[in-house]
């Protein structure tokens, strides 16, 4: 059976560096807010860009929540999204008392910029764009947009770490840059752990501030803050899996541009790519109109697929009362049917990715 994801295999890419490292964090005594978060900050921010700074934080949820919080984002104030997606893009949202207002995709799964401006009010306090599947989005109407009606711009990194659009890195187009590492992430450590980017190093260190209780030093708040802090197991090895991000993200190519070669079946369609924009294919992913039976077909053919995501958020049952109803997006609810994710991870081996061509190329429907 070729897998859809196999973490363990990133694991044993790098196995003694990780177990070393892990190690050397328990044996340091020293387990919250100490030299291995710095560094992990550091060289993060380095990685993306220049004049780059990071808050590492527990989680990719909190890390939207803490930077809306941080930048005054608060009740009934409305953010533009995208309708499809995952809900913790909302969440993060809600959990301030905001408002998100849905706009639909463009064919790339992305937000489409031409629905954007009709979609801002009197409420509106800004755009927060989502690069889906790992595909940074069309940024430059979006930009103009933001600064033309005077709205904040954040992005949701969760999925597109080292993503770029025209040369830039997906989280510095705007006033943050929310990342997930989450262990299915590229850069993925082995638990929970977020961050927030920023080229205003004001608003990281305001972040820092709330992460840890709201305390500028020890036993003193200023702020009603929050416990939500990376911890240095998880940053530490995340230093390790930073260090080997372009041979993984070569690995992740290498089977991309197999399966787009290779795969040739009408009943298909591939992944486009926006033009100036890169992925770094966190996921690959497809469209073909009968979902289930082309999974149910995959797997009895001994592949595993997975589907991202299949219901959209606006309309789970938890966003309900924001009083939209099937019909309200139909290209995310389309997208939402037909999207199927093939296998992709850190590392596949030949015959595993020529399996997946081959079942697929044999796909009838």
């Amino acid at each position: 059976m070729v897998p859809v994801n196999e973490l363990a295999r990133g694991y044993r890419l790098y196995e003694k560096e990780y177990n070393d490292k892990a190690i050397s964090v328990l044996q340091s005594g020293w387990y919250i807010l100490g030299k291995e978060v710095e560094g992990f900050e550091k060289e993060f921010a380095e990685s993306l860009g220049d004049n780059c700074y990071c808050a590492g934080v527990d989680n990719g949820l909190n890390a939207i929540r803490l930077g809306l919080h941080a930048c005054g984002i608060t009740t009934g104030d409305e953010v533009i999204v995208q309708s499809n997606g995952y809900i913790a893009t909302m969440l993060g949202i809600t959990q301030n008392g905001g408002v998100p207002v849905f706009v639909e995709p463009d064919g790339y799964h992305n937000m489409d910029p031409d629905k954007i401006e009709a979609a801002i009010t009197d409420k509106t306090k800004a755009v927060l764009v989502t690069h889906l599947y790992g595909q940074a989005t069309r940024m430059e109407k979006i930009v103009e947009i933001c600064k033309k009606h005077n709205l904040m711009l954040f992005e949701d990194c969760a999925q597109s770490h080292f993503a770029s659009y025209r040369g830039t890195n997906t989280g510095l187009f705007g006033d943050a840059g929310f990342f997930s590492f989450y262990p299915t992430k590229n850069l993925g450590g082995f638990g929970d752990g977020g961050g927030v980017v920023s080229r205003n190093k004001e608003l990281i260190e305001r972040i820092k501030t709330y992460r840890n209780y709201g305390s500028d030093y020890k036993y003193h708040n200023i702020v009603l803050g929050f416990n939500s802090r990376l911890d240095e197991m998880q940053a530490g090895l995340l230093r390790i899996k930073l260090k080997h991000m372009p041979e993984l993200l070569a690995n992740r190519r290498k089977i991309a541009d197999a399966y787009l070669a290779g795969i040739k079946n009408p009943l298909i369609r591939l992944p486009e790519i926006v033009e100036g924009a890169t992925t770094n294919w966190y996921l690959f992913v497809i469209n073909t109109e009968d979902q289930a039976g082309f999974r149910k077909y995959m797997l009895d053919h001994g592949v595993q697929t997975d589907v991202h995501f299949p219901t959209p958020p606006f309309l789970q049952p938890a966003l309900s009362y924001l009083g939209h109803g099937e019909g309200s997006f139909p290209i995310a609810e389309k997208d939402c049917k037909t999207v199927v994710s093939l296998p992709m991870m850190d590392y596949m081996a030949d015959d595993e990715i020529e399996t997946v061509i081959r079942v697929v190329n044999a796909y009838e429907g």
